[in-house]
């Protein structure tokens, strides 16, 4: 948690709002502190249980999760009402939750992929990246990869520090799906964590510049231009999803972490939650998104 990328939330809010949070990863996308769409995770589908489409506020989000989770306590067994619960439990940051009702679900169905992926995903979220690539392994096949999935793989190699495995999931996500911009946004951020930034400006641009890229991939493309001191190109690229006032604060407050030593060190410390590092979707199931295709 993917095909495509689309905010969990349709509210955009201001990125790094705490002083305590540095920067976020998130993914098919990566995310910058705070997360300018709330409730950024590993995984974003299109829709709830494959019918509905998905919430659009918080409050539709609450509904669904109280929806949802009546009827998967009804009857945990019920594959569609355990997605479709864990999912709304991600976009509410409930993600340990949502964690433990997929591992439920995954015991009794321990060969349906589709809900290994969502699990793996989940486990992304939490940052238990070891256990991820486990269940990501099992959750497709090599005659029958999912781009989504080596997506997700590949943030997890990241994680695991294999940034070379990591750029080989991506590089063979985008062969199944070219120029992907979740994908992109996560081999943008892969180059970046290696410190790499002018490879992961143009990756990110490329990305940034596709119809399907939503306000996460600008937030990365953000990130690595104001990694470079590019503040006022970042503050432009915030200003497409930010009121101006808005976008001035979060580009200030990226200067202002950017120049502190331990900068890189927080772009690293990725914990699964969305508290440090840049943060990319694991899963992306509308035509963008997880960063998981967050």
């Amino acid at each position: 948690m993917i095909s495509a990328v689309v905010p969990r939330l349709s509210e955009v809010r201001p990125a790094w709002r705490a002083a305590g949070r540095v920067l976020m990863v998130g993914l098919s996308a990566l995310t910058l502190a705070g997360c300018l769409s709330r409730g950024g995770s590993a995984d974003v589908t299109g829709s709830i249980g494959g019918r509905q489409a998905a919430p659009t506020s918080e409050e539709g989000w609450r509904a669904a999760a109280d929806s949802w989770g009546k009827r998967y306590e009804a009857n945990p067994a019920d594959k569609q009402a355990a997605l479709a619960y864990a999912q709304a439990l991600r976009a509410l940051d409930q993600r340990a939750q949502a964690v433990a009702v997929l591992q439920t679900v995954a015991i009794r169905a321990p060969k349906d992929t589709e809900i290994l992926a969502a699990y793996g995903k989940a486990l992304i979220d939490v940052g238990r990246f070891k256990e991820a690539a486990e269940v990501l392994a099992r959750a497709h096949t090599p005659d029958r990869p999912d781009w989504r999935i080596l997506s997700a793989q590949g943030i997890v190699a990241d994680q695991l520090g294999e940034p070379e495995t990591a750029r080989r999931y991506y590089e063979a996500a985008l062969k199944i799906a070219p120029g992907e911009p979740s994908v992109m946004s996560n081999l943008g951020l892969s180059y970046a964590l290696a410190k790499r930034l002018p490879e992961a400006e143009r990756t990110l641009r490329q990305a940034a510049e596709d119809p399907r890229a939503d306000a996460r991939v600008r937030q990365n493309l953000a990130l690595v231009l104001g990694l470079q001191g590019k503040f006022g190109d970042a503050e432009t690229v915030l200003r497409r999803d930010l009121p101006p006032a808005e976008a001035a604060a979060n580009a200030a407050y990226l200067k202002q972490v950017v120049s502190q030593p331990n900068s890189w060190n927080a772009i690293r410390s990725l914990d699964g939650q969305g508290k440090a590092a840049p943060r990319r979707t694991a899963q992306s199931d509308t035509g963008l998104r997880v960063a998981t295709s967050d």
